[in-house]
C-alpha cells in the first residue's frame, strides 16, 4: 500500500511531531497536514479513534488522518479503513521480503541450477487440499480402488433388489360340501402314473372338509443389469438389460413362490424364478421394447381370474406406446411362449417314438392410455389369446398291458393344473381278453376337454381428485370362444349336475365365462409410514373360460368355477415395511356344492 502513494511530507519517516505553523495559509487556510497535539478547541483522531499525536510511516494512514481532520471521513470509517491499511502493509511487508530472497537466489544460481521460489504456508496449506480434492476425484472417476475395496466396477451396473414375506394362511371349509368323491386331483392323476378307473382303489382326491392353518414364506431376490446406453436414429436408446430373480417355493407351481413352514427343519429350495434380456428404444411415452427369457406379465391386467400375479411368461414378448397427442397414448403388447416342449425321448420306454405335440401361447393386446389432467387416468385394453394344443386328444386306440405303457397322446394332458377346468380320459384303451374286455387294467390319463381361445377386455379408471388418497374402479371380462358345451357334455368327467332319479349320468354345467369388479380406496402406492389402503372385490369365473393352471392361486384355493369376494386391507409400518389383510369367501359354480374361505395375514419388507 505504501507504494501506491508518495511520502506526503520529508519527515514522515522520522516519526518527530511537527507542529502547525505559527500563521494560516491566507488562501487556503486549511490546518496543517499533521497538526499538533489537540487541545480543548481540537479533538483530532488517529488510528482507531486515538488523537492525532504524531504522523505514521504509512502514507495511506497518513491521507486518511488527514481526510478525517477536514471532516471528509468520521472516526467509526477511519477506523476501520487504517486497519485494513496496515494489514495490507504486513502483507506487502512479507511479500517484499519473499522477492528478495528469491532474487538473491536467482543471482546466486547458475545456468543448471532450478530455482524454487519460497511459498507461503497459508498459500501451501491451500495449494495442499486442492491437490488432494483433485487426485481424489479422479480416483474415483477412474476407478483406481477397483479390486482393493473389494467392489469391482462391472457391479455398477447392477440395481439389486428383493422382498421377505411372512403369511399365516388358514383355510376354512363351511358344512355343506360334498365329500362322497366328487373333487378328483387331476393334477396329481396327471402328474404321476395312470390311474386304474376300474381298479378298486379311491382315486387321489382334493381336500374340501378338513379346515387347514399353514404359516408361510416367500423370499425373492433378483438384478436389473444395464448393458448399453447412448443415442442412435435421433432418439433415445435405452439399449440392452438383463435381469434375473430367484424365488422361494414350496414346489415348481409357476402360480406360487410360498413355501410352507413346518418341514421339521429342513432346507427350502429356492428357484430360478426370472431370467431375461432386454432391449429398449425411446423415452417416456414414445417406447417399444423386445423381450426375450422368462419374464413377468408384459400385459396390462386388473385382475387374476386369467392370470395369476406370480405368473412368469417363458418366450419372445413387445411392447410398445406412442403418444398419439397430449392425454391419449395407445399401446400394443404382444408375444409367442411356450407352455409344453414334447420331451426329447417320448416314449421313453418304446424303440419308436412318438410324434411332438407341443403347447403354445399367442396372445395380443391393444390398448388406450386417457388422461385428465392429473385427476383422472383410465386404461382401456382388448386382447385376444390363443393357446394351442393344451387339450386332450384322445389316443390311437392300443392296449396297455402294464401302469407303463404310454399312449401316443400321453402328452397332452395338462404338465400342471388346478382345479376347475373340466376334464375327458385320453387313452382309448381296447377292451380284450387280457383285461377282461375293459373291467380290469383300464389305466387313464386326463386332458382338457375344451379348446381355449379367449377373448378378453379390461379397464381401469383412477381418479385422484382426493389427494393424497386415490379411488380405483377395475374391470375384466374374458370369454372363451372356443367354448363348446355340447360336445363337451358327450365326453366330461366332472363339472356334472346330479344324477337323476333313472341313474343317468347328469348334465355338465360349466361355462366359458369370466368376469371381475373391483373397487380400490387409499395411497395408490404405500412409500410411508401410515399410508393405507382398502380393496373390494367379486368374480364370476366359469370352468373352461380360462385355463385353470395359470389363475390365481389364492381364490377358492386356485382355478376356475367360482365365484365370490375379496375384501383386503394394507397398512404400511414404514417405507419398506407393511402389513396385509384379506378375506376370500368362493363357491363352486357347476357341480356338487363346495364352499372354501381364506383367510390371509401378510408382514412384507422389501428390500
Amino acid at each position: 500500500a505504501d507504494t501506491d502513494y508518495p511520502d506526503l511530507d520529508a519527515t514522515a519517516d522520522t516519526g518527530t511531531e511537527v507542529k502547525a505553523p505559527d500563521t494560516a495559509d491566507p488562501i487556503t487556510s486549511e490546518p496543517s497536514l499533521f497538526p499538533g497535539p489537540p487541545g480543548e478547541d481540537d479533538p483530532g483522531v488517529g488510528a482507531g479513534g486515538a488523537g492525532l499525536t504524531t504522523p505514521t510511516g504509512n502514507a495511506v494512514v497518513n491521507l486518511i488522518n488527514l481526510l478525517v481532520a477536514r471532516g471528509v471521513l468520521t472516526q467509526g470509517d477511519a477506523a476501520g479503513l487504517i486497519t485494513q491499511a496496515e494489514q495490507e502493509a504486513v502483507a506487502a511487508a512479507h511479500a517484499g521480503e519473499n522477492a528478495s530472497l528469491a532474487a538473491a537466489d536467482a543471482a546466486m544460481a547458475g545456468d543448471d541450477d532450478i530455482v524454487v521460489t519460497h511459498i507461503p504456508d497459508a498459500v501451501r496449506s491451500q495449494l495442499r487440499v486442492e491437490i488432494k480434492e483433485e487426485v481424489l476425484e479422479q480416483a474415483e472417476e477412474d476407478r483406481w480402488a477397483d479390486g482393493i475395496n473389494g467392489k469391482p466396477k462391472w457391479l455398477d451396473r447392477f440395481d439389486f433388489f428383493g422382498d421377505i414375506r411372512t403369511r399365516y394362511d388358514g383355510t376354512l371349509f363351511p358344512e355343506g360340501n360334498d365329500t362322497t368323491g366328487s373333487f378328483p386331483d387331476f393334477n396329481r392323476i396327471n402328474r404321476g402314473d395312470p390311474f386304474d378307473v376300474a381298479g378298486y382303489e379311491f382315486s387321489p382326491q382334493l381336500n374340501v372338509d378338513e379346515e387347514r392353518h399353514r404359516f408361510r414364506l416367500r423370499l425373492r431376490f433378483g438384478a436389473d443389469i444395464n448393458l448399453t446406453e447412448g443415442l442412435r436414429g435421433g432418439f433415445v436408446d435405452k439399449g440392452f438389460t438383463a435381469g434375473f430373480r430367484f424365488a422361494s417355493g414350496s414346489d415348481n407351481s409357476p402360480v406360487s413362490t410360498n413355501q410352507t413352514l413346518g418341514g421339521e427343519f429342513n432346507k427350502y429350495p429356492i428357484w430360478l424364478d426370472r431370467a431375461f434380456l432386454k432391449w429398449e428404444a425411446g423415452e417416456l411415452d414414445h417406447i417399444f421394447g423386445v423381450t426375450a427369457g422368462r419374464f413377468d406379465n408384459p400385459f396390462f391386467q386388473t385382475s387374476e381370474i386369467m392370470f395369476d400375479n406370480d405368473l412368469g411368461f417363458d418366450g419372445f414378448a413387445i411392447r410398445g406406446r406412442h403418444n398419439l397427442r397430449q392425454n391419449m397414448i395407445p399401446f400394443i403388447n404382444a408375444g409367442v411362449f411356450p407352455l409344453y416342449n414334447t420331451s426329447f425321448d417320448f416314449a421313453y420306454n418304446q424303440p419308436d417314438k412318438y410324434p411332438s405335440i407341443d403347447k403354445w401361447l399367442y396372445g395380443a393386446q391393444f390398448g388406450l392410455n386417457l388422461r385428465k389432467n392429473t385427476d383422472i387416468d383410465t386404461n382401456w385394453a382388448f386382447g385376444l389369446f390363443e393357446f394351442d394344443n393344451v387339450e386332450g386328444k384322445l389316443s390311437d386306440p392300443y392296449l396297455p398291458f402294464t401302469s407303463k405303457d404310454q399312449s401316443n397322446t400321453d402328452h397332452t394332458r395338462p404338465s400342471y393344473a388346478q382345479k376347475g377346468n373340466t376334464y375327458r380320459p385320453i387313452r382309448d384303451i381296447i377292451p380284450d381278453p387280457l383285461n377282461n374286455y375293459g373291467t380290469t387294467n383300464q389305466y387313464q390319463y386326463f386332458g382338457l376337454a375344451s379348446k381355449f381361445q379367449v377373448l378378453d377386455y379390461q379397464g381401469r379408471i383412477d381418479i385422484n381428485v382426493f389427494e393424497p388418497y386415490q379411488i380405483s374402479f377395475l374391470g375384466q371380462y374374458a370369454r372363451n370362444v372356443a367354448f363348446d358345451g355340447e360336445w363337451i357334455d358327450s365326453v366330461a368327467v366332472n363339472n356334472r349336475g346330479p344324477i337323476d332319479a333313472n341313474g343317468n349320468i347328469g348334465q355338465f354345467e360349466g361355462g366359458g365365462d369370466a368376469w371381475n369388479l373391483g373397487i380400490q380406496f387409499g395411497k395408490g402406492e404405500m412409500r410411508g409410514r401410515g399410508d393405507w389402503n382398502a380393496g373390494f372385490g367379486y368374480r364370476y369365473v366359469e370352468s373352461d373360460a380360462v385355463l385353470d393352471a395359470l389363475a390365481d392361486s389364492d381364490f377358492g384355493l386356485g382355478g376356475t368355477n367360482m365365484e365370490g369376494f375379496t375384501a383386503s386391507f394394507g397398512y404400511a409400518l414404514s417405507p419398506e415395511v407393511f402389513i396385509n389383510f384379506r378375506w376370500m369367501s368362493a363357491n363352486e359354480i357347476a357341480g356338487p356344492p363346495l364352499a372354501t374361505d381364506l383367510i390371509q395375514f401378510d408382514i412384507n419388507a422389501k428390500f
